[in-house]
């Protein structure tokens, strides 16, 4: 099986099981997109939980429906937020936590990211940041215990991971975080050159870190 094939049959194995099991929280499930899985502020909540996540200051997060809790979180956490723009098309949002209070909820959303919003970054050379990244969380279809992972198929955390790389604004030692449902952690990923691992899985039930 070629390799974007056996990636295709691991996406629609993990599609399958969360809508057959009653864990995704679109009824007709998550085909084609990043799963919004119940008990997303679980493991929202136990990545909080984290030295890692108690340390950074600023949070660079996706946009994806499942990782509204973590965007939530950070914001009452009085956290600066980076948010990457559905498929980013327009760069990078970046919200104030310490000046949302009341509205953090609102603003955790794809929507009223964009509302309340302080400033957009550009993505890609040329573009410019001025503070450090301590934290990345990426939303993943699947992931193995090594880190290695699967997105949707676009490339969009390959590219912002990479992006950010580029910018100096995330090392090798900056925490590069998935939460995800149990499913959807499985035994083995195939990996391409340019697919970035993860350091760091929180489910509803565990933290690994690799």
């Amino acid at each position: 099986m070629a390799l974007k094939e056996e990636k295709e049959s691991i996406r629609k194995s993990i599609y399958d099981k969360l809508l057959e099991e009653g864990q995704s929280l679109r009824p007709e499930g998550d085909y084609g997109k990043i799963p919004n899985f119940k008990g997303s502020d679980i493991a929202a909540e136990l990545l909080a939980s984290t030295d890692e996540w108690k340390q950074s200051k600023t949070i660079f997060c996706s946009p994806d429906s499942a990782q509204i809790p973590v965007r939530f979180i950070a914001l009452k956490d009085n956290k600066n937020l980076v948010m990457a723009s559905p498929n980013l098309e327009h760069g990078y949002l970046f919200l104030e936590g310490s000046k949302l209070n009341g509205v953090e909820k609102e603003a955790s959303t794809k929507e009223g990211a964009f509302k309340h919003c302080t400033k957009f970054f550009d993505f890609g050379i040329g573009s410019s940041f001025d503070m450090a990244i301590d934290m990345v969380v990426e939303g993943s279809v699947a992931v193995d215990r090594d880190g290695n992972r699967i997105g949707k198929g676009k490339g969009f955390a390959d590219r912002e991971i990479e992006d950010l790389f580029n910018k100096n604004l995330i090392d090798e030692n900056t925490a590069l975080a998935t939460t995800i449902h149990p499913f959807q952690l499985i035994d083995y990923i195939p990996m391409e050159s340019h697919d970035r691992k993860l350091n760091m899985i929180v489910s509803t039930e565990e933290i690994i870190r690799i």
